[in-house]
């Protein structure tokens, strides 16, 4: 039943948004959020498919960063499920790499960026 598939998909998108990727033309995919290159992980069922939009659960550091527990996506799911972060882009304000996306993250505004990172979090208490 591809309703149920799609309603299992919708339910991770929805908790795990902050872990969406696009494919890149040139190599793997880059995070939406901070444009990392990863990729998915050889054992994947999706690893010969190569889908344009996915969603992970955990990266692993291994030859190269990969996603673990990778399912396909629709963005306009992103949309509908994290509408504090994402929005539907204007491309005449966008560089090459955000066109592309036609997706804009939206942070929080009482936020910096990339004040999620746990890295940055240590930093500020050393």
């Amino acid at each position: 039943m591809w309703y149920q598939r799609e309603r299992i998909q919708k339910a991770v998108c929805s908790g795990f948004f902050r872990n969406a990727a696009k494919k890149d033309p040139q190599e793997g995919y880059r995070t939406l959020v901070d444009g990392q290159v990863i990729y998915i992980h050889p054992s994947s069922a999706l690893f010969n498919r190569q889908p344009e939009w996915v969603i992970y659960h955990e990266l692993v550091q291994t030859t190269k960063e990969y996603m673990r527990e990778v399912t396909t996506i629709d963005p306009k799911w992103l949309i509908e499920f994290a509408p504090a972060f994402f929005k539907f882009s204007d491309p005449t304000k966008l560089s090459k790499f955000k066109k592309n996306q036609r997706l804009e993250l939206l942070y929080n505004k009482y936020e910096e960026p990339n004040a999620w990172r746990i890295s940055r979090v240590r930093r500020r208490r050393n």
